[in-house]
């Protein structure tokens, strides 16, 4: 996944926390555990992360600067920045009439940090906090999702993930997240259809990236994707199905407790938003959707 040439990325756009003494908890096999339950998840960690015993990463806070296209496309902190400004200039135009858009804040870490959802760790694995409204994660995240859970990795599939928290910021905007019921979990629950609307969403983005253009240039933000590409994003959305994760924790595969849909659902539906690009078709709520 490449960057078209033209230009540089302004900074500012992410703030990066660094480790600030102690070691964050969750390691081992809670932190296998924690990072399975919470993968993306879009809901307040506050009930499970308070009372955490680990470092607040945000004891040195600086700002991702400005970054060349060449170093969007090696870096991987330089493609988190990139790709949220590409977000935000495509949900600026692409969310409901009606609806007050504003950009989500980020924050890269390491360790642990201080959230207004809470404490949170490394372990917890990227997510969105709609109390103040943030993107949070550790860049090392996509070490663990190759290493523990088999992705492919590759470019697309970090903005995949990227793009699948900014999608939960959209339904944070639009309201979804007020009229959905999030406490419980199932095949058929709302949790479930809250993340496949989000995996909807970065589907979406994904497809008009390549001619969404950089403010104040006809330059868009990305190339071409390549169907190989296209295979890694939809690689990394199988490697955090519900299914799946059960299968890699050894246990049997359990539907009654999915909070974030199959391998297959999570590429179905990454794959309708990036084909059909319209809100209307990523409604996972609609009758037998799922």
């Amino acid at each position: 996944m490449t960057f078209s040439q033209g230009g540089n990325f302004e900074g500012g756009r992410v703030r990066r926390r660094g480790r600030a003494g102690g070691v964050a908890a969750g390691g081992g096999i809670v932190g296998l555990i924690a990072l399975a339950i919470y993968l993306f998840t879009g809901q307040d960690l506050s009930p499970v992360l308070q009372g955490a015993q680990q470092g607040d990463g945000g004891g040195q806070v600086t700002e991702v600067g400005e970054c060349t296209v060449e170093q969007a496309n090696t870096d991987p902190v330089c493609r988190f920045s990139a790709t949220l400004q590409s977000l935000d200039a495509y949900w600026a135009t692409a969310v409901p009439q009606g609806v007050t858009f504003r950009a989500p804040g980020a924050d890269e870490f390491t360790g642990g940090v201080s959230t207004g959802c809470g404490q949170a760790s490394s372990a917890t694995g990227p997510f969105y906090c709609p109390p103040d409204q943030r993107i949070y994660l550790d860049i090392t995240f996509f070490e663990t999702l190759q290493q523990q859970f088999g992705a492919q990795g590759g470019p697309l599939a970090e903005m995949y993930v990227y793009a699948h928290e900014y999608g939960h910021h959209v339904q944070n905007l639009t309201g979804v997240f007020d009229r959905a019921d999030r406490s419980g979990g199932g095949a058929e629950s709302d949790s479930v259809r809250v993340e496949l609307q989000a995996d909807c969403y970065a589907g979406m983005w994904a497809g008009a990236a390549t001619e969404t253009p950089r403010p104040g240039t006809d330059t868009p933000f990305l190339e071409p994707i390549t169907a190989e590409q296209l295979a890694q994003a939809l690689d990394a959305a199988a490697a955090v199905g519900d299914d799946h994760i059960q299968q890699q924790s050894g246990g049997g595969v359990n539907p009654d407790t999915w909070t974030h849909g199959s391998s297959e659902q999570r590429q179905r539906w990454f794959t309708t938003g990036y084909e059909q690009g319209s809100l209307e078709a990523c409604d996972t709520f609609a009758t037998d959707s799922l």
